[in-house]
């Protein structure tokens, strides 16, 4: 009656190495790092990492190692944070275009265990600190943008009411200027366009026989626009935040063009700021085929056509006209080319533009189409001694092929290595972005309360575990005893989920912790007082077991689900600290029911399972 079968203890042994393997990684803490992203793989050499090696020792800095993490990616270590800001400066001293230099924490967890997905959890900006970004958004390039559309808006009102114009051309960047031949032509110009576009604030100008409009973007839609476009940015650039897969982290307005970003307990600094600070999209457009590239290469305007290049600088002429950019895009993911085996990015397209693609490659089949790669990023410059940031667009054809049929909603994209098509699906699954951006401040934040709230908060659960078990043990003495052993086994259980999890850990998150130990012996106390009640009735010691664990199941299960279902309120409604906090909780209950319940009773059945004569358990005072 009070035995478990063979499997039940296999599962439970399962999941002690499981959380052991999971949990462990926690207590061998970070090394302050420097890392090191590079645009592309042909910086990161032993050329670039004896660079730094001699930098570092020519300012007498030391380090633990350097090593190469990926294709674009060097890591330093070093054995003091001290010498991580020295080795900063020094690095940044012999940066060059391409590189990313950002301070890190590296985890020491070593090799067998990151190969097997073991991490320690990440730590919140109010106890290890993380990275702060200001990002400012050009909303002068959004109006632009915009003013190129209603360009284009005019054009088709016109050309559908069949109004002839001589000119078109926008102005100080803000008016668009239109030219008629009479005052006729004029007049019913600006009525269509007074009646269908309300954006604008139209005007008529008449000098020395030139008949003109004037259309200026009203000042309501101008505020309109400039606020669409940082709520844009701001929810993209949120999408980016979670794809990375930072928890707890904040993205929210200051002022009229800024935003702050902040990512608590980030990993991989470089990395973060490289997906947040780019902005890139894609366009596809059709091969010139009635010119050739050699025409262009001599300086040779042709219009409506531009000159690219691919990436091993090979000339490839495009027509301007867009068929399907970025924002049509509603699915990326990374795949494997079938026929070459190499990585690809597959797409998937939705909105009003799919039907425009379909229509323009059925009616191309047979030409070639090519696909702009175009990011846009910020850059130092050094002009006449004096430090400023630029913004630098860069446009790459990054695949030129045949179109052998017209395109669906779903096709690939080839000839990218694979962290660029893993990149390239991450911003168009994010969203492409309104405006440019620029990161105007960066900086490493440290712990709001340093190593103070580190200690404290570990202090709490350490007084707060001790505290339980000395009073278990005292009271229900054997049976405290394994109570006891099921809470150490739920504590690794919480840990190791929320290290699996890649879990942000903050002081509420703590908090949590402390609660759920208090918590998790309160069904071993149900359990056990019923099981004291059973031998006062006059049970027998085998069947007072067995009936305290199964008349106490009941009451368990309500009392957890009642705070489960709490927690989960929390967590969905709740933002920042609040979600922490539950988190915790939530994860802390469900693993408190598997130890407390199922491994309790495994301990228990060990020890008074047997087939002997039990005449007392030592169940406490």
């Amino acid at each position: 009656m009070n035995r478990y079968p063979l499997w039940k203890y296999l599962i439970l042994g399962i999941l002690f190495v499981f959380s052991f393997i999971y949990a462990i990684p926690n207590f061998y803490g970070e090394d302050p790092a420097i890392q090191i992203m590079f645009d592309s793989p042909s910086l990161s050499n032993e050329k670039t990492i004896s660079n730094i090696e001699e930098a570092l020792r020519n300012k007498t800095i030391p380090y633990k190692l350097i090593e190469k993490t990926s294709d674009t990616s060097i890591l330093v270590r070093f054995p003091s944070g001290q010498a991580q800001i020295d080795g900063q400066d020094a690095l940044k001293s012999i940066s060059e275009s391409g590189w990313t230099v950002a301070l890190n924490l590296a985890p020491g967890t070593p090799k067998w265990l990151s190969a097997l997905g073991a991490k320690p959890m990440k730590l919140g900006l109010d106890l290890r600190g993380g990275v702060h970004f200001l990002i400012e958004v050009d909303l002068e390039s959004a109006l632009k943008r915009r003013l190129e559309s209603f360009q284009t808006e005019i054009r088709n009102v016109l050309r559908d009411n069949k109004v002839r114009y001589l000119r078109q051309h926008v102005s100080n960047n803000s008016e668009i200027n239109l030219l008629f031949k009479d005052r006729v032509s004029r007049n019913e110009a600006y009525d269509h366009l007074s009646q269908l576009i309300h954006e604008i604030e139209f005007s008529k100008n008449d000098s020395e026989e030139l008949f003109s409009i004037k259309g200026k973007i009203a000042q309501k839609s101008m505020q309109d626009i400039k606020n669409q476009t940082v709520e844009q940015t701001i929810s993209t650039l949120r999408n980016r935040v979670n794809e990375l897969g930072v928890a707890e982290s904040v993205v929210q307005r200051q002022g009229l063009n800024h935003i702050i970003v902040e990512l608590p307990g980030i990993q991989d600094t470089a990395r973060a700021k490289d997906i947040i600070g780019k902005t890139a999209t894609l366009e596809f457009k059709i091969r010139d085929h009635e010119h050739d590239e050699s025409e262009a290469l001599k300086g040779k305007i042709i219009p409506g056509s531009k000159l690219y290049y691919e990436r091993n600088g090979y000339p490839v002429l495009l027509k301007n006209r867009v068929l399907l950019s970025g924002d049509a895009i509603i699915g990326a993911s990374v795949g494997t080319d079938g026929q070459t085996g190499r990585p690809s990015v597959n797409i998937q397209v939705g909105g009003a533009g799919l039907g425009l693609f379909k229509k323009e490659t059925r009616e191309n089949v047979g030409k070639q189409m090519g696909v702009v790669y175009i990011e846009t990023r910020s850059v130092e410059s050094n002009d006449s001694n004096i430090k400023s940031k630029k913004l630098e667009t860069v446009e790459t054809v990054i695949s030129v092929a045949r179109i052998n049929s017209a395109l669906g909603n779903r096709f690939q994209i080839t000839g990218l290595n694979l962290n660029e098509a893993k990149n390239l699906s991450l911003f168009l699954r994010a969203g492409a972005l309104p405006a440019t951006i620029s990161i105007v401040e960066e900086r490493t934040v440290g712990p709001s309360l340093g190593e103070e709230n580190i200690r404290l908060g570990v202090l709490s659960i350490q007084v707060g575990f001790i505290a339980v078990l000395v009073a278990m043990m005292l009271y229900y003495s054997v049976f405290g005893i394994v109570a006891n052993i099921a809470l150490f086994l739920n504590l690794m259980f919480l840990i190791a989920l929320l290290s699996l999890i890649d879990a942000t850990l903050t002081l509420p998150g703590m908090a949590g912790i402390v609660l759920t130990i208090g918590m998790a012996v309160d069904a071993n106390v149900l359990i056990f007082e019923r099981i004291r009640e059973e031998l006062r009735n006059g049970m027998s010691p085998f069947a007072a077991i067995h009936s305290g664990f199964e008349r106490a199941f009941s009451t368990i299960i309500d009392s957890n689900l009642t705070t489960l279902i709490v927690g989960i309120i929390l967590f969905g409604i709740g933002s920042g600290p609040i979600r922490g906090f539950a988190i915790t909780l939530c994860i802390g209950i469900l693993t408190s029911m598997i130890t407390a319940i199922m491994g309790t009773r495994a301990i228990i059945n060990i020890i008074y399972g047997h087939n002997r004569l039990v005449k007392k358990l030592r169940v406490g005072i």
